[in-house]
């Protein structure tokens, strides 16, 4: 983003929903529910699978990482709409600007790939049940845990890099968007973008498909061996255990896919905004409530820790 092209450049306008006064103040009340529930859901999934030793198993260890991230993502994006749906001022700094979109990328590429690891997780948990405790050793997990931030966030630093050093912006400062991302401030380049976007495509390609690939491989087996399973009550505890998390692969997969790779000429600005609000606020908020409505143990660890602070009064 080119600051030598005006001398004072200072930052960015993010015009966000500006032309929709009365949008916004709707907005701001449901988007302050949403980010309290994320909150109170992610930190409820973190604090329980520390306080239980019945959770703190491969699956809740990589949930708790997923809650985390989650967390993240949210506070980097909604408390700054917030507060630009409650007054006139939309701006944000040129460093704002640059540290959201590497955060937001960053956390966005670790997700993809921790979703994909969570996959082999459930294949190992099914597939290989004898020898689960011995593919998913502590060490390994945190290992892979590692491994996607490392990931997400060493593409975050190539692609941020490329967007703020090599594309010129010539003095445009106006966002058609409420947070800093890739597609919007690529639309303010006054040069050709297009073998920019195709970079970033390639890249988005590789980073969403090798944990879908793997996220197939996974769940083939796991198919596989459900068909087998005779009894009716343990075909469902499989599914139970795998329902969620094919669930939010579901809600962040489409999602992302929509987003990130589509050519230019079809991505319409509207349509950007409200899925870039559903996947900023609306998915990070319904992963903790997918993952405890239908499985036992969290709602069980859950009853147990509100049994104890109810009897040490």
């Amino acid at each position: 983003m080119d600051q030598k092209n005006g001398s004072s450049f200072t930052g960015f306008i993010l015009l966000g929903f500006s032309d929709r006064p009365q949008l916004e103040r709707v907005l701001f009340v449901v988007l302050l529910i949403f980010y309290l529930l994320t909150l109170l859901g992610n930190t409820s999934i973190i604090a329980l699978s520390r306080l239980d030793p019945h959770l703190q198993t491969p699956m809740y260890f990589f949930l708790s990482n997923l809650s985390f991230l989650d967390l993240c993502y949210t506070t980097s994006t909604v408390p700054q709409l917030l507060v630009h749906l409650r007054g006139p001022d939309k701006s944000i700094s040129f460093g704002g600007c640059v540290a959201q979109m590497f955060v937001a990328l960053g956390l966005g590429c670790t997700e993809c790939i921790l979703l994909g690891v969570m996959a082999f997780d459930r294949y190992a948990a099914v597939c290989r049940p004898l020898h689960y405790t011995v593919i998913m050793h502590p060490r390994l997990c945190a290992l892979m845990a590692s491994a996607s931030w490392f990931i997400g966030f060493a593409n975050s630093s190539l692609q941020t890099t490329v967007l703020t050093f090599l594309v010129p912006l010539c003095g445009r400062n106006k966002i058609d968007h409420f947070l800093c991302e890739m597609p919007p401030l690529l639309k303010l380049a006054c040069v050709d973008t297009t073998v920019y976007e195709s970079e970033l495509l390639f890249v988005g390609v590789i980073i969403l498909f090798i944990p879908v690939a793997l996220i197939t491989f996974s769940y083939g087996h796991v198919v596989r061996v459900v068909l087998r399973i005779k009894s009716a009550a343990g075909q469902r505890k499989v599914f139970g255990t795998c329902g969620s998390h094919l669930t939010v692969v579901s809600l962040f997969y489409g999602t992302a896919i929509y987003a990130y790779l589509q050519p230019s000429n079809n991505y319409s600005q509207d349509q950007g905004k409200f899925i870039s609000l559903f996947y900023t606020i609306v998915t990070p908020m319904v992963n903790p409530f997918i993952y405890t409505l239908r499985n036992k143990d969290v709602t069980g660890a859950m009853k147990k820790v509100l049994c104890r602070g109810y009897d040490s009064r």
